[in-house]
Formats: C-alpha cells, sequence, structure tokens
C-alpha cells in the first residue's frame, strides 16, 4: 500500500467522522422536543387563584317562618305556599314554613311568641293588627325596607310606615247568584223583599257571617253612624245608629226573616256555593273561590242603599300587609326583604289578581285592563269606593270586643237592640281605660 493510498483513506474516514458529527444525530427522538417544557401545563392559569378564592363564599342558608292569615278554603294559602316555592326555586339558600292562623290566633299567638323571644320572621295579616303590634313594641317600620311610593297608601300613623302592602281592599261587598238573583238590588228595601221571595224550600235569601262584628261595620256607615267621634278614639256605639243597625240585622232574622236561625262564616260560605243562599256579604278575598264555585253565575255589587238614610253602606277597607317583627335582622331581614320584592312584582301582583281576584296594592297593576275590564273586579272597586279606612288604633280592639257580645246577644233575641247599644258603650269605655 502506497503512502499516497494510505493518505487517501485516512482523510476520507476524517470526512466521514466529521459528517456523522454534523448528523441530525440519529434524530435522537427529539429529545420529545424536551416536551416543550410540558407548557410548563400553562402554569394552570395559576389556577385563578384557586378558583375558591375567586368564587363568592356560598349564601348563608336561611329559614324563614311565615305566618299567615290566608287559608286554604278560597285559595289564599295555596297563594302564599306558590310563591314560597317560587322564591326557593330561584333562591335555593332561602327556604319557608308557612303556617296558616285565624286572624285572631295570629294576633294572639304573635304577641305571645314575642314576648317569649321566639315570634316568626314574617307576618301576612291585616292592617288592624298594626295598632296592638305597635302599642308593644313588636314590629318594625317598613319605610326603608320597600320602596312605598309604588303602592297605595299603606298603614302609617306617629310619621311611619308598618305595613308593606300586598293587595288593597280587604272589604265587604255584595254577591249574588245570578240564577236566583239577576240583578243586584238598589236599596235595602228591594233588598229585602227579594229575599224574602227567595226563602223557602230549603233556600235562604242572604246569608252572612253572624258572629263578627265586622259584618256590622258596614250597616253601620249606611245608617250614618260611625264606631269614633272625629278623634278617631272617642267610642261612639251608643247612638241612634248603632240602634237603628242593630234593628235592622235583627228585623232581618226574626221580623222579615231572610237568614239562617244560625250562621258562622264558613256556615254562609258553604250555603252560597252551595246555591241554598242567593246573596252573601262577604270579602275580596272570596272572590276567586266563589268564581271557581259559581262560574258565570257570581255577580259582585255594593251592598244596596239604606233606603231610610239614601246612604250605602260603608265596609272597612285596607288590605293585606307584610309585617316585620322588631327583632329581625341580618341575613333573615335580608332574605324578607327580598321576598317582599318579589311577592309585590308586578308581574306577581298580577297574577294575585287572575288567581284570587283581589285588588292589588302596586299603582301600576291596579291600571291593568284585566282590572278595569272585568265585571267582578270592577264591582269590588265600585264597593271600595263606598268604603272608609279601617281605625288602626288600639282602641278598635276596645271596640271590636265590646260590640261581639252584643251583636250577639240581639241575634239571639236576649237583648234589646238599645240595650245593646248601650252595653257595647260601657264595655268599650272600660276597655280602653285599660290602656290608659
Amino acid at each position: 500500500m502506497s503512502k499516497k493510498f494510505l493518505k487517501v483513506m485516512s482523510m476520507l474516514l476524517i470526512a466521514v467522522f466529521v459528517l456523522a458529527a454534523c448528523a441530525p444525530a440519529a434524530t435522537p427522538e427529539p429529545a420529545a422536543p424536551a416536551e416543550p417544557a410540558a407548557p410548563a401545563e400553562p402554569a394552570a392559569p395559576a389556577e385563578p387563584a384557586a378558583p375558591a378564592a375567586t368564587e363568592a363564599p356560598k349564601a348563608e342558608p336561611v329559614k324563614i317562618v311565615l305566618w299567615t292569615k290566608e287559608g286554604e278554603a278560597d285559595g289564599g294559602l295555596q297563594y302564599v305556599t306558590s310563591l314560597t316555592d317560587a322564591f326557593t326555586a330561584a333562591n335555593p339558600d332561602v327556604t319557608f314554613e308557612v303556617v296558616n292562623k285565624e286572624i285572631e290566633t295570629l294576633r294572639e299567638d304573635f304577641q305571645t311568641s314575642s314576648l317569649a323571644g321566639n315570634p316568626p320572621d314574617l307576618l301576612w295579616t291585616v292592617s288592624d293588627h298594626a295598632g296592638p303590634f305597635t302599642a308593644a313594641d313588636l314590629i318594625q317600620p317598613v319605610d326603608d325596607l320597600v320602596d312605598l311610593s309604588k303602592f297605595v297608601p299603606s298603614v302609617a300613623f306617629d310619621g311611619k310606615t308598618w305595613g308593606a302592602p300586598i293587595s288593597s281592599g280587604n272589604h265587604l261587598m255584595l254577591l249574588y247568584n245570578k240564577d236566583l238573583v239577576p240583578t243586584a238590588p238598589a236599596d235595602t228595601e228591594e233588598f229585602v223583599k227579594v229575599a224574602q221571595e227567595l226563602t223557602k224550600d230549603g233556600v235562604y235569601g242572604f246569608a252572612y257571617n253572624q258572629t263578627e262584628p265586622f259584618w256590622l261595620a258596614p250597616w253601620l256607615g249606611g245608617f250614618g253612624g260611625a264606631v269614633f267621634a272625629a278623634d278617631g278614639v272617642t267610642p261612639t256605639l251608643n247612638t241612634p245608629e248603632m240602634t237603628a243597625t242593630l234593628q235592622f240585622l235583627y228585623d232581618i232574622k226574626y221580623t222579615t226573616p231572610i237568614v239562617p236561625a244560625e250562621s258562622d262564616y264558613n256556615g254562609a260560605d258553604t250555603l252560597f256555593k252551595e246555591g241554598k243562599a242567593a246573596m252573601i256579604v262577604n270579602g275580596d278575598w272570596s272572590l276567586g273561590d266563589y268564581k271557581t264555585a259559581l262560574g258565570d253565575k257570581l255577580g259582585v255589587a255594593p251592598l244596596p242603599m239604606v233606603k231610610s238614610t239614601g246612604k250605602y253602606p260603608a265596609p272597612y277597607t285596607s288590605g293585606v300587609y307584610f309585617m316585620v317583627p322588631k327583632s329581625l335582622e341580618g341575613a333573615k331581614l335580608e332574605a324578607v326583604k327580598k321576598f317582599m320584592e318579589f311577592t309585590t312584582s308586578e308581574e306577581n301582583q298580577i297574577n294575585m289578581v287572575k288567581t284570587l281576584s283581589r285588588l292589588p296594592a302596586l299603582k301600576v297593576a291596579l291600571e291593568d285592563p284585566m282590572i278595569k275590564d272585568d265585571p267582578i273586579l270592577a264591582g269590588s272597586s265600585m264597593q271600595m269606593s263606598y268604603g272608609t279606612p279601617m281605625p288602626v288604633v288600639l282602641e278598635m280592639r276596645c271596640v271590636w270586643d265590646g260590640l261581639k257580645p252584643e251583636m250577639q246577644a240581639v241575634l239571639a233575641n236576649t237583648k234589646p237592640a238599645a240595650d245593646a247599644a248601650a252595653a257595647a258603650q260601657t264595655a268599650a269605655e272600660t276597655c280602653i281605660k285599660t290602656l290608659e
């Protein structure tokens, strides 16, 4: 082998090694492209500050105990629970316990439970409870809890508002079965005549709650009387007007009998629904139930004008209100504020009209054509126009308590009307002295 040949071979070997060193390193399985630093697992987007740090803390679970005067008979209780269920569906952290209590039981139980330090969280009740509840310092004003400018006037005295309106009216009116009474009687003379003609064969011309003086009050207005003097607190029960009112109720039971021998609220209600009472006096809260029972046969009108005075009976008007216990605060108070706003939204106010046929408290809802064009609601609205605001002073409780046994004595034919009026006055005055 010549030196020249060896030199050439040496140069070729060197070239091979150089080329091998410059080659793609046998494409060394791209070093798993350094696993592109496993894109640093995009720093798990810094785990948005570990989502738990940015999520709002879960709302504190709240249970609201709601006492309501609404019962099942007219669908009121079912309506209340439909609202609480809907609110909970949208706000799962807020649940409700809805308890129905008769109006007087609600008043008594709320006073007792409040004094014991264990009141409910919210009341759905009537305006005349504001008097005793404020006198005992058991409820708080609602001026800062709801926007009162959106509603009809509410329960206000002493410069504060004590109830958030749910519905307006809460007034008595004449309801009649058109199959028996095609047209509402215009005055008391016609009223008695029509009712007498219909009172036979197990049917009564008229029925009403004979146990409560709330059903006496409209007639007192028709006879020109009132339960208080101009000062709004001095009882005026021993008057010719009260005597005439009690005598009228006596006469339609005994002199020209058109009513059952006995009838409380449920008794009169049942007779009317079954077609055994041609006419009844009941409140706007009953309209939804009667529309279901009678359909197109239901008629609504103002109570007939009192023939001897030329005045229309004047039922007390008020409404239904939320009242808030004084001790309520914190998360429960915030939940209650949201629920009151929810219940009185325009949509829910119109739904209340559709469901219960009650006039709404929200001003904009009162302008809805559904109310103006409906003969039932129009009749209710007309009766309300003759009404008088329900006194909410504490003395009103003494008036009711003084009147009730005396009215019942007249209707039991155990005491003359004039004597009953005098006894009611004495009882009311004695009761008021205990308030001082």
